[in-house]
């Protein structure tokens, strides 16, 4: 992880200079709880890269996107005085996607990247376009943009293009609460519309932003729900008078990867005090799967989010568009960064791992409900079996979500088409897979809600004061929100409402000051 506390001022503010941001300052500016500007070093690249687009411009260089027309109009050329032209209607006609807007944490995120990766100073924008994206940004002026259209291939074009429509006084906007037209929105933050210029609105669209804004978001998701995992499953495994002896740290040194020995060591940590966990013999020789394998499974799992996480951060850093512009020896270069391959990967990937978690838990909590595998708790963790069915339908709305997971995580990357007549004949589906992981993780959450509210019920009948002092914590935790289940009642909206505690990491703080931090 890089250091970015030399980044942010006393006045709370990001200096961004194109190369180091990180994701915990990305989630600080979507949370709204830092302001952005632009490095002195970042300014003077801007500025130079743009004077040297405007030279090619003035000497009718054959550039793409910028004397040039799109994709297969490449060979297309256009004459310097249509060049404004050219970008008005590039992001006019390209500002077509379709579906829900995205939220504002990931519009926010998409900002934050687009102007990052704009103040590296590969890319002509002038310094006025990349100060009203800034601007907009720290205003709070969010354009509305749909979340479906793109290919995650020269970018997500469609999708940022109704961003670019904002700082042209186009499009829409949420700004205060309300959805207003682009005009309005910026009239009302005290901002004034630009004008595009020459290769400003290929600038502001060729990139991969959409996909890695949720990415970002979705990675640290990610890896609280894994945490927070732990410490679920320890007290089910406490529940269930399960055997820690599979975690001693011998196991996992013989077979030495590291998340699996850090994951052992998590769950020794937060046993440790149980009055409920027993030895190889003394109620069984083994438990099942889903509970002796945790370190193999919430390891590897852990492998994949900080595979990620890796991958996340380079992007966060990146020139994506294209063409670009190199000062240093006066090359403007047509190349492929715009390409969502490498993130298009690490998402589907996220999707399995994440997948996976759920799969684990749910088999956690069947174990939890089935009289014949509980070790006798009351069937379904019913007060009045019979007359009550208990938890019997968590359990089934448990499967019924990682059975879609499953769905979901079918590679999108795999799932290649052609657009703009073959010119751009492969393309990532990368922002599919980033709004695929999306679903996934929230589908954890509820999953790993679920599991939450059954090991609470089920420490009740064996014993809450037994529990280990973290998992106590926990289970102090679920109560405050989650009475016992008495008489049956409709537990859907405390699912949600435990599903976002664990999704914002609220609760796994709470734990921490028990454990000390966990991996």
């Amino acid at each position: 992880m890089l250091d970015h506390s030399n980044q942010i001022s006393q006045l709370n503010t990001l200096c961004m200079d194109g190369n180091s941001i990180t994701l915990q300052v990305v989630e600080q500016v979507a949370k709204r709880e830092i302001r952005v500007s632009l490095s002195n070093e970042a300014k003077d690249r801007v500025i130079a890269c743009r004077d040297m687009v405007d030279q090619l411009v003035k000497d009718d260089k054959v550039v793409y996107g910028v004397t040039t027309g799109f994709g297969l109009f490449s060979d297309v050329s256009i004459s310097p005085a249509d060049a404004t032209k050219l970008q008005i209607n590039l992001i006019r006609s390209h500002a077509c996607a379709v579906g829900k807007p995205l939220p504002e944490p990931v519009v926010r995120t998409i900002m934050l990247l687009r102007a990052n990766a704009l103040s590296k100073g590969y890319s002509g924008i002038r310094l006025e376009t990349l100060q009203l994206l800034i601007d907009c940004l720290n205003q709070g002026v969010h354009p509305v943009i749909p979340e479906q259209g793109s290919l995650g291939a020269s970018g997500d074009l469609a999708p940022l293009s109704h961003l670019a429509l904002v700082l042209m006084g186009e499009g829409e906007a949420i700004y205060q609460g309300k959805k207003l037209s682009g005009a309005d929105a910026l009239k009302q933050a005290g901002l004034k519309p630009i004008t595009l210029a020459a290769k400003e609105g290929l600038a502001l669209i060729n990139g991969t932003q959409i996909m890695t804004s949720l990415g970002v978001l979705a990675v640290s998701q990610a890896d609280r729900l894994a945490k927070i995992a732990d410490v679920i499953a320890s007290m089910t495994l406490e529940c269930l008078r399960g055997i820690p002896d599979a975690f001693a740290e011998g196991i996992q040194q013989v077979r030495p990867y590291p998340e699996q020995a850090s994951v052992a060591r998590n769950f020794r940590t937060i046993l440790q005090g149980s009055q409920l966990t027993t030895s190889q013999g003394e109620i069984r020789v083994q438990d099942a799967y889903s509970l002796r394998c945790l370190p193999q499974v919430h390891g590897a799992v852990r492998q994949v989010v900080t595979y990620t996480r890796e991958k996340i951060q380079i992007e966060c850093n990146a020139a994506t568009d294209n063409p670009l512009l190199f000062m240093e020896d006066g090359q403007v270069i047509s190349g492929g960064n715009f390409h969502g391959q490498p993130i298009a990967f690490a998402m589907d990937f996220l999707k399995i791992g994440m997948s996976e978690l759920a799969n684990i838990s749910e088999r956690r909590t069947e174990r939890l409900v089935n009289p014949a595998l509980s070790g006798g708790l009351p069937a379904f963790l019913s007060h009045h079996p019979g007359l009550a069915s208990g938890m019997m339908i968590l359990q089934y709305v448990s499967a019924s979500l990682v059975s879609e997971n499953k769905v979901l995580a079918h590679p999108a990357s795999v799932d290649s088409i052609p657009s703009s007549a073959n010119q751009e004949d492969h393309v990532s589906m990368g922002t599919t897979a980033a709004r695929q992981v999306t679903q996934i993780i929230h589908h954890v959450a509820k999953v790993l809600a679920i599991e939450c509210i059954c090991a609470a019920e089920a420490a009740d009948f064996v014993g809450a004061d037994k529990l280990a002092p973290a998992t106590r914590r926990l289970y102090e935790l679920i109560r405050s929100h989650v009475p016992r289940v008495v008489e049956d009642r409709s537990l859907s909206g405390e699912i949600e409402l435990v599903a976002s505690y664990l999704l914002e990491g609220d609760w796994l703080s709470e734990v921490e000051k028990v454990t000390g931090e966990l991996f």
